[in-house]
C-alpha cells in the first residue's frame, strides 16, 4: 500500500458510488485507477509521472476527466465526508492566504516599493570625501 493509497475504509464507502457501466469493455480496476489520480493529486506530480504501478497514465487521466463532467467526484466527496461524520476538513488555495511575495506581479500592474523613511535623513557618519586626510591633520 502506497502512501496516496485508499484504504479499505474509504474504499467500502465509495465503491457502491462508483458509475457500473455493464456494455462494453470492463473496466480495469476501479481501486487501482483511483489510487494512481489520488497519487497525481497528492502529489502534485504532472500525469506523465504517474508510477507503472497503477496502470497506463492515460486511462487515469481519462477517468479522471470523465468522472469530473459527470459529477462523479462531487457525490465521492460527499460521501466520505458523510461517512466521516463531518469531522473531515479540506483545505485548498481558496481559503488559505499566501504571503504577498508569493504570487508574482502580472504584466503591466504596478509594484508598490516600500521606501525607507530614514532615506530622507542626513547620514550619520561622515562620508567617504571626508576621510582621505590624514590623522595627524598634516596634509
Amino acid at each position: 500500500m502506497s502512501r496516496y493509497d485508499l484504504t479499505d475504509f474509504e474504499w467500502r464507502t465509495i465503491e457502491p458510488l462508483l458509475p457500473n457501466k455493464t456494455r462494453g469493455v470492463p473496466r480495469v480496476d476501479d481501486r487501482r485507477v483511483l489510487n494512481g489520480i489520488f497519487w497525481v493529486l497528492r502529489s502534485g506530480a504532472p500525469w506523465r509521472d504517474l508510477p507503472e504501478r497503477y496502470g497506463p497514465r492515460t486511462t487515469c487521466y481519462n477517468r479522471f476527466v470523465r468522472w469530473r463532467k459527470a459529477g462523479v467526484w462531487d457525490r465521492l466527496m460527499d460521501a466520505i465526508t458523510a461517512a466521516h461524520d463531518g469531522e473531515i476538513q479540506i483545505i485548498d488555495s481558496t481559503s488559505v492566504r499566501a504571503h504577498q511575495q508569493a504570487a508574482t506581479a502580472k504584466k503591466g500592474g504596478q509594484i508598490t516599493v516600500l521606501v525607507d523613511h530614514a532615506a530622507g535623513l542626513p547620514p550619520r557618519s561622515t562620508s567617504s570625501s571626508m576621510r582621505r586626510g590624514s590623522r595627524s591633520g598634516s596634509a
